[in-house]
């Protein structure tokens, strides 16, 4: 098991989040907005642009041990629901730090977390694009295998 870190130690994480956020949405980025959690809640809110899905909003949570990273994908699928969640398994096995999951009300999630001992600027800067990255490239397959009668309607 890792160690937990002590309030100095998340309070710098917490500090190094920030600023990481900050200069991306200020570099003109992905990330087009920040928000926090509630005060005292180590959360954060990274709103990104993606061009197959308008949006994906990743939550990060810090906590004593890790970061965790979770960001939704998809509702339950209406349709073709062996397909879908075939597909989903399938893409799991090329995914690294992160994995498709099932969530409140049987909506689909990508989530995953890092150990605090990993973590650094570099790597935050792999998790949050690897997040986009995943949504992205799985979007439009998972949309057309799981809401196929509304997929149609737009396309």
């Amino acid at each position: 098991m890792s160690d937990a870190f002590e309030a100095d130690a998340l309070d710098s994480f917490e500090r190094r989040i920030d600023a990481w956020l900050r200069d991306a949405r200020d570099a003109g980025s992905a990330v087009v907005a920040v928000d926090r959690g509630e005060p005292g809640e180590r959360r954060w809110y990274v709103r990104l642009r993606g061009d197959d899905k308008d949006f994906t909003t990743i939550w990060l949570t810090l906590g004593q041990r890790t970061l965790r990273y979770e960001t939704y994908v998809l509702p339950a699928p209406e349709a073709n629901h062996a397909e879908f969640y075939e597909q989903l398994l399938r893409r799991n096995y090329g995914l690294v730090g992160a994995h498709f999951a099932i969530g409140p009300e049987n909506a689909v999630f990508l989530i995953g977390e890092l150990p605090l001992g990993a973590f650094d600027e570099a790597e935050l800067d792999r998790v949050v694009g690897s997040m986009l990255a995943f949504v992205e490239h799985s979007f439009r397959a998972l949309l057309g295998a799981g809401f196929s009668r509304v997929f149609r309607t737009f396309h």
